[in-house]
């Protein structure tokens, strides 16, 4: 039985139908044509928005190696740049994978921006010892995503260039980004695809295979290192696209699923007012 949810602006119907459709999902596409397409897309973006060029944040992972390059090639056929932007919060863990990474996406330029020193001062300035840690924890994993948002907006301010977002249509309907954080950006080449798209696309990108079946992390709480997404889902990604794709996953993966969007609505919506 469909459910609905009141995100400010109206009910919406919660059931697979309306989510795909809400989410944009392509379905079955000709990979080849639908990566040639969403960079075609990026090209005639810049060219009228007149923007100088893009910039993203690269982490290592599938969708921002895969989201650069896009926008990189998009950059190279309009002669215009794409900065390739670091942002370890210190030392990052897997570093080998962020520098094969922008390796393979060949940036005009790269630029890295340890996140650390503005994220611990912020959240020391802001610090209270009635907070559980797990609560605390998890908010400052927030305040990372969204500095690194802070630094991407400023660099784009600076060569009036636009800020790539790398979300997809499986983190849209899990609602898993930080509202204001990497759920912030200009644009997002890869909206309505599934992950197994996202990794499709890779592997016609010519993107390394380590990186393509990386096991994704957001890797932002310091007492659930590298945590991966699927465990903090409670379904997998093969769950989760199956849903998308329109097939039948069973009720418990569905449940997860649809509660996790009613859930997570209001990070889709603009905020609402009276």
């Amino acid at each position: 039985m469909p459910g609905r949810i009141d995100g400010g602006i109206g009910p919406e119907v919660v059931d697979q139908e309306h989510i795909r459709a809400a989410l944009g999902v392509v379905g079955e596409v000709d990979i080849a044509a639908e990566t040639e397409r969403r960079i075609g897309f990026l090209a005639d973006y810049l060219e009228q928005a007149g923007a100088s060029g893009y910039v993203l944040g690269i982490s290592g992972g599938v969708d921002s190696t895969v989201a650069g390059r896009l926008a990189s090639t998009a950059c190279a056929r309009t002669g215009r740049s794409f900065t390739a932007v670091r942002l370890p919060y210190g030392v990052q863990g897997d570093e080998a994978d962020a520098t094969a990474a922008v390796d393979f996406i060949e940036p005009t330029s790269t630029l890295t921006v340890d996140i650390k020193p503005a994220v611990d001062a912020l959240h020391e300035a802001t610090g209270s010892p009635d907070v559980p840690p797990e609560v605390a924890d998890f908010v400052k994993g927030n305040v990372k995503a969204r500095q690194r948002m802070v630094v991407q907006y400023a660099v784009a301010g600076r060569l009036g260039a636009l800020v790539v977002g790398t979300d997809h249509a499986a983190e849209a309907v899990m609602g898993f980004f930080t509202k204001y954080g990497d759920g912030a950006f200009d644009v997002g080449p890869l909206q309505g695809l599934t992950k197994a798209q996202v990794r499709a696309v890779g592997r016609e990108l010519g993107a390394p295979a380590d990186l393509v079946e990386k096991v994704p992390t957001a890797d932002l709480e310091e007492l659930r290192p590298a945590l991966p997404d699927e465990v903090a889902y409670g379904v997998t990604y093969a769950e989760i696209d199956a849903y998308l794709m329109g097939e039948d996953v069973g009720d418990r993966a569905r449940s997860v699923i649809e509660d996790a969007y009613r859930r997570t609505a209001h990070k889709r919506r603009l905020p609402p007012g009276p």
